[in-house]
This record gives C-alpha cells, structure tokens and sequence, in this order.
C-alpha cells in the first residue's frame, strides 16, 4: 500500500522498456571496437562505468546492439544463479546484449530512486520470471510491474538517503577487501618463514622443498607425522548435529547454516566427529573446503568427508590456517588430479603424504596469534557490513513504500503527471 497522495502506475507507463543484441561472434570486424557492450553478468546493483568486452561501430550498425546513454538503467532477464532480476545504472554510454532490459525513465523520473525501487523489489521481480517454463523475465513482464508515482523532489531526497547508505556500504566493503588481501599475503609470507616475528631466528639461510623455500631451522614433514585419520561410524548411537565443510565458512551446523535439510535422513553411516578434529570434503578440498570442528563435543559428518586428528608436534590453528591459503589449496588441486584413483578426490592415504613446514611449538603460537587477530579484525568489520546492509533494507522498506516520508515544502508536493 501507497500513501494517498501517491499514484500507482506501472514501469512501461513511466519508461521505454527495450533490449539490445550480439553482434556476429564469428566476424571479427564487429569485435574488440570503442563501443562498450554490456552483459548480464555485468548487472550487480551497480554502477557500470567499464565493461569486459566492446564491439565496434560496425558491429553495433550491423546487428540488434543499440547504443543507451548515461543514466539508462539496465536488468538482466535472464542469466544463471542469482543474476536474473539484478539492476545497474549505466555510468556511460554503453552498448547492451539482448538478455538486458534497458529501462529509459521519461522526464518527471529520477534515475537514482527507481534504481533503488527496482533494487528493493529484486525477489518479487524474480518470482515473475518464475511464471514461464524458462524462468526468465521479457519486456512485456517488466512494463507490467507496479511502481509508486511520488513528486520527484520526494523521489530524489529519497534516493539521496538511500544513496548516501551505498556508499558507506561500498567503503566498508573496500576495507574488508583490502583487510583480506593484506591478511592473505601475511599469511602467505608468515607460514613459509619469509618474515619471522621477533624472538625467533632472523638467519637468511633457506634450503629448497617441492612447495618452495623454508628456514633451515624448521622441520618440513608429512601430514601423517603429525595427524591420523577419524573414521567411526555413528551406527546405533544416538544422534548428533549434523555439520557441512563450506568453503569460506569452515564446518557449520547443517540446519542452521542452510535453514534445512540438506543431509541424508538416514544418517547411520555418518561419521562421529570430536571436538578438535579437521574435516575436509574428499571430493572438493581442491576448492579449499576445508574445516575445524570446534562446535559441539560431538558432531556428524557424510562419510563422503574426511577426518584427521592431531598430535603434540602441531598447534591446530596453526595447521588450519595452513591449511586455508591459497598456497595449499593449489596443492590440493594438483594432489587431487595425480591421484591414483582419478575420481576428483583426494583420500587420506594421499593426502596423508602431503608435507607442510612445522616450525618450532612457539613459533607456531606466535604465528597463529597474528592470524587469529588479522581475522578477528576481518570478522569485526563484516559484522559492521552485514549490520549496515540490514539497517539499510529495513530503511528502504519504509522510505519506498511511502511509510516513511521526507520532509517536503508545500511547493513541492505536486506529483508528476
């Protein structure tokens, strides 16, 4: 529901509602032009002042492809995951392919609040496109979704605020990124002893291993020195959580993590994991999908997991966060593909053969230390973020539904025709 003093009206009444094309892949004349072309990938609720591809004057003449100008919003109807539905702005002049709807708002209709509008309603928006059997949205689908008609100096102190909200969000987002990408290269340079904290050997002397150079001071050894497989079945005895190995979430409980069940029922044949073990799915550690289980005493994984313990000789955090980078994940990767069985799986009879640099009890505390803070700071900041996105949601449910209003004059309460 609307205020009074709106109008509902529909987005093909307000805007000419079009879409572009492709140019002929297979003529090179068309390609690799000044004309910047615009794809469903592209579309992120954003800006879009660059594009990966561009075409060419003739490739523009000689096909669907129209050029749409500055401010032309763009959605992508159709596309895979959560693309369908997604709204940007166009920062330039910018060529589009025949999966984006461009949107050209007539006079009376500021860019930036259906930007917004059509932002809050992505879900709804989606749902439409559910309605055929190739789930995609069309233009004669978009011209029939409702949007509010409100004065446009209304419209544009409430894309103002909305806008204002973006871009703290997308400072923080800078933070947090360049906060990973620095932990990550500290991470890097800490775990193969290229910087050593203070207290612990500054000796330039390295020698040479297949995963590159490590202090002469520090051991160089096989997982299966300092770890043993996990592997009892849960059989008859009374059940316990069920966790799941994500990929940038370590383990999670099940349930709670993806809101159902994505387990067997019959969980007989999971695994009982204790605190303090490593679980890595056997089938996709090569994405790094790799995790500790620090949740429940006892928890439960599908046998097609794999479990390992530790011994005294290593810290776990120390292995873990070892075991997280990049580094190892394209060890993985390459275990994985030499494996004897070829089945895109790493087991623990190979990767137990796997070596990793142990420095001394105290170097890996102090290591892992540093680690645990960078990624303290890291979790800190994405809580401001998700925080930030959430009071932001909430403020657009009540600023684009009219059940907020921004203080206007009398002189400018007039609605657009």
């Amino acid at each position: 529901m609307f205020p009074k003093d709106w109008q509902r009206s529909t987005l093909g009444k307000i805007a000419q509602i079009t879409s572009g094309g492709t140019p002929d892949r297979a003529n090179a004349d068309y390609w690799d032009g000044d004309v910047p072309w615009v794809t469903t990938g592209e579309i992120q609720f954003n800006t879009i002042n660059g594009t990966l591809e561009k075409i060419t004057e003739l490739g523009l003449k000689n096909s669907a492809a129209k050029r749409f100008p500055v401010d032309t919003l763009l959605m992508a109807m159709y596309g895979q995951g959560k693309t369908r539905g997604q709204v940007a702005k166009l920062g330039i002049e910018a060529a589009t392919n025949q999966a984006c709807a461009a949107i050209l708002l007539r006079d009376g209709y500021d860019t930036d609040f259906y930007f917004q509008y059509l932002s809050f309603q992505y879900e709804a928006l989606r749902e439409l496109g559910n309605a055929g059997t190739q789930q995609n949205l069309s233009g004669g689908i978009l011209k029939m979704v409702p949007v509010p008609i409100l004065p446009l100096k209304e419209q544009r102190r409430i894309a103002n605020i909305l806008t204002t909200w973006d871009k703290v969000i997308a400072s923080t987002e800078r933070l947090i990124a360049n906060s990973l990408r620095q932990k990550k290269m500290l991470a890097q340079r800490m775990l193969t002893g290229k910087v050593r904290l203070q207290g612990f050997s500054t000796s330039v002397i390295r020698r040479e291993t297949p995963y590159g150079s490590l202090p002469e001071d520090w051991a160089y050894l096989r997982i299966e020195e300092v770890a043993v497989e996990v592997s009892q079945k849960l059989g008859d005895v009374a059940p316990y959580p069920v966790l799941s190995c994500t990929k940038h979430h370590g383990l999670v409980d099940s349930l709670n993590y993806f809101k159902k069940q994505v387990f067997s029922l019959d969980t007989s044949t999971y695994k009982v994991i204790p605190k303090n073990c490593f679980v890595y799915a056997t089938n996709h550690i090569d994405e790094g999908s790799i995790g500790y289980q620090n949740l429940y005493d006892f928890g439960l994984v599908s046998p097609m997991y794999t479990s390992f313990k530790t011994n005294d000789n290593i810290l776990d955090s120390y292995l873990f966060a070892l075991l997280k980078t990049e580094h190892y994940r394209q060890i993985f990767a390459s275990a994985t593909n030499a494996s004897v069985d070829r089945r895109g799986s790493l087991r623990w009879k190979d990767f137990r053969k796997l070596h990793i640099p142990v420095p001394s009890i105290s170097e890996q505390k102090a290591i892992a230390k540093v680690l645990v803070l960078a990624d303290r700071d890291a979790d800190l900041m994405q809580r401001k973020l998700d925080l930030l996105r959430k009071e932001k949601s909430a403020l657009m449910t009540q600023l684009l539904t009219g059940k907020r209003r921004v203080h206007l004059s009398d002189s400018e309460t007039v609605v657009s025709a």
